[in-house]
This record gives C-alpha cells, structure tokens and sequence, in this order.
C-alpha cells in the first residue's frame, strides 16, 4: 500500500482535520484516507459495466442476440491506415 505525506499543511488545516476525524470517530489519518478516497472515487461515478447492462436491459438484448453479433463479425485483423 502507497503511503503519502504532506508538506506544509497550514495549523487550521490540520485542526480542522483533527475536529472532522473526531466528528466521524476515527483517527486523523483513517479521515485523511477517506476525503481522499471521496475525492478520487466519488459514490455516483459511472460504472462502464453498469452502464451497459442497463443499456442492455432497456432495449432486452439477449444473449442469444449478443451471439448472433459475433458469428456476423469481421475477425479479420484491421488494416493500419497508410498517411501517403
């Protein structure tokens, strides 16, 4: 696991850190990973495989219609585009 530290951070930050940490009932550090974790994985981010399986369940794509789409596909390796 990455450890991180924190230059320079002002006296009020780290107060406010202290009162926040206490608020939630765990130790400065455990808040300090949980604004982080908020911040960079926010609740209501999009999930592609969610996405897609409601985009699946709205318009009742089927396995058997997902099969279908395969055997009708190129496999052919693409051709690279040529800038001549």
């Amino acid at each position: 696991m990455a450890a991180v530290t924190i230059r320079n951070l002002s006296e009020e930050a780290h107060r406010a850190l202290k009162v926040r940490a206490a608020q939630h009932n765990r130790s400065t550090e455990a808040e300090m990973r949980a604004i982080l974790e908020a911040a960079v994985r926010p609740e209501g981010r999009l999930r592609l495989g969610t996405a897609l399986s409601k985009i699946g369940q709205k318009y009742d794509i089927t396995r058997a219609d997902i099969e279908a789409l395969e055997q009708t596909r190129d496999t052919r390796p693409a051709e690279p585009m040529r800038f001549e």
